[in-house]
């Protein structure tokens, strides 16, 4: 596989599970049966793509991205569909986690080389 499908493959994955996420939030205390069926279906897509693209980059890259921007994915879906605050600090938080993974991507392609 390569670099670039193994990237497409985790991007997908990140909004898979970024849309289970939500999907979980107004499944309502999984009371809602379309929710819980796009809960299913995003959480089993989203664990598939991601073992795919551990296939071509080390776990420690992976996770961290697919868990760093699906955090902030989900925080932001939070806020633009549930109203939910972000305050200055949660905003904050979420540049830290995209900083985290920048440095940790940047030393990924040094060992690398």
């Amino acid at each position: 596989m390569t670099a670039a499908g193994a990237i497409g493959l985790l991007a997908i994955a990140i909004l898979a599970e970024v849309t289970a996420t939500i999907a979980l939030k107004a499944a309502e205390g999984m009371t809602r049966i379309g929710p819980i069926v796009i809960v299913a279906i995003g959480y089993a897509l989203s664990f598939w793509l991601l073992s795919l693209s551990l296939q071509r980059f080390p776990v420690s890259l992976v996770y961290s991205v697919w868990a760093g921007f699906g955090m902030t994915g989900a925080a932001i879906g939070g806020w633009w569909l549930f109203g939910e605050a972000l305050a200055p600090t949660a905003l904050l938080g979420i540049a830290v986690i995209a900083l985290g993974v920048f440095i940790l991507a940047s030393a990924m392609e040094v060992s690398a080389t």
